[in-house]
């Protein structure tokens, strides 16, 4: 099925989360699903992130023509990415088995990258070209191992995608409020009502 890549998708607040969100419902077998298990959709993605993730490519153009060769490393990317981080969210630090995974992955990712990339002004390299969407992820998912990044990092409390919380106070609980906190607060809503209801009817 074609998916239809909305700026909710990219709600993580880099290429990496972005990426790793890509698996819905992670942990739950019965209603979990991955969007990149048709790999054309990877290509489809790097397209729209060009779109929704320009400031933090420096508007370089993702390239992803052949879906079907990069997804091993894009997969694998996403998944030590994802095992990485939301472990550290939960625990307070790094799994050193899962860092070195990471960075072989990642490793195998800034492979594909032709010319200069990893320039404190431009980390994604010359915008004038287009780079390997395999490459991109890599320094995107490696730049969340610098400085504060990993402490401003949560798991959405409706969907339990990862996302950067860049809030002043650091106190984010939805990736998208829009979306998820809205959810959130209609489904409270909805159980106070319930609650509410069998209690006078238990008066009667």
């Amino acid at each position: 099925m074609t998916v239809s890549w909305i700026q909710h998708r990219f709600a993580g607040g880099v290429l990496a989360l972005d990426t790793a969100n890509t698996v819905v419902l992670r942990g739950d077998p019965d209603r979990g699903f991955d969007r990149f298990e048709n790999t054309s959709e990877i290509a489809r993605f790097a397209e729209a992130a060009g779109t929704f993730r320009a400031a933090e490519l420096g508007g370089r153009r993702l390239e992803a023509a052949e879906p079907e060769r990069i997804a091993p490393v894009v997969l694998d990317i996403r998944e030590t990415t994802d095992r990485l981080f939301r472990e550290a969210v939960l625990q307070g630090s790094f799994e050193s088995s899962h860092l070195s995974d990471f960075l072989e992955a990642c490793s195998r990712g800034v492979a594909a990258a032709r010319g200069k990339i990893g320039g404190q002004t431009r980390p994604f390299g010359d915008p004038a070209t287009a780079l390997a969407f395999e490459a991109a992820l890599a320094v995107s998912a490696l730049s969340l191992l610098s400085g504060d990044v990993p402490r401003r990092l949560r798991i959405c409390a409706n969907c339990r995608w990862l996302f950067m919380d860049r809030s002043r106070n650091s106190s984010r609980l939805w990736c998208d409020m829009a979306v998820c906190g809205n959810r959130r607060k209609a489904s409270r809503h909805y159980q106070r009502r319930k609650e509410t209801r069998e209690a006078d009817h238990g008066e009667r």
